[in-house]
């Protein structure tokens, strides 16, 4: 008995076919991630919703409840993320070297965060949800403050000045970097490394000539 003929389909090989790939969960899981840090970084976590996310992702919405428990979920993991890629650039710039290459490193980490991650420097300096106590750019402020409070305190005490005005001068010194931030976050003009000089001429040469008892001009 003879064969039917072969259709085209039939003879084709089978590298030849278009082959769908299946994420895995960890994919799965990324990808949810990046998409969330977008949908975050352009609407804000209250307008963000869960039917746009898993939209974006083409997936239905039990996904993204099974992998995060919900929009806050996510956010907490987004906003983790991004806490510790920007605590690990401006912790690691003040651990070494002399002060004021601490102070041009500690400026430059977080312009250089800002540019590089835009969506996420968007996302913390943006309202977090009630809910959360910490992972937000304040309480990164705060971390970032101890550290050069720390720094300060010892360089105060050898030069004779009272190390128990060091937290105001930390809050002072970060305060300034992490507003320009802020502002650079839009003008992006001048470049980072201008803005980081600058910010360092002005607090540099101010700490270079410190008074040990100021007092207003008045």
């Amino acid at each position: 008995m003879s064969r039917p003929p072969q259709s085209s389909a039939d003879t084709e090989p089978p590298g030849d076919k278009p082959v769908r790939t299946r994420m895995t969960g960890t994919q799965r899981r990324e990808q949810l991630i990046q998409i969330g840090r977008s949908v975050f970084a352009e609407r804000g976590y209250e307008a963000a919703s869960v039917e746009e996310i898993s939209a974006r992702a083409n997936v239905s919405k039990p996904v993204v409840y099974e992998h995060f428990g919900g929009k806050e979920g996510l956010y907490a993991v987004v906003v983790d993320r991004e806490m510790s890629v920007l605590l690990e650039m401006v912790t690691t710039s003040l651990e070494q070297n002399r002060s004021r290459i601490r102070v041009e490193l500690a400026a430059l980490a977080l312009l250089t965060y800002v540019e590089e991650r835009t969506e996420g420097f968007r996302i913390l300096v943006r309202d977090s949800p009630v809910s959360a106590e910490e992972g937000t750019y304040s309480s990164l402020l705060n971390e970032a403050v101890t550290r050069v409070g720390h720094i300060l305190a010892g360089d105060f005490s050898r030069r004779g000045f009272d190390p128990a005005l060091a937290p105001l001068y930390a809050q002072a010194l970060v305060g300034m970097v992490a507003t320009t931030a802020t502002w650079w976050l839009d003008e992006r003009s001048p470049s980072k490394e201008v803005v980081a000089a600058h910010l360092v001429n002005l607090c540099w040469n101010g700490l270079t000539n410190l008074e040990e008892n100021p007092q207003l001009g008045q």
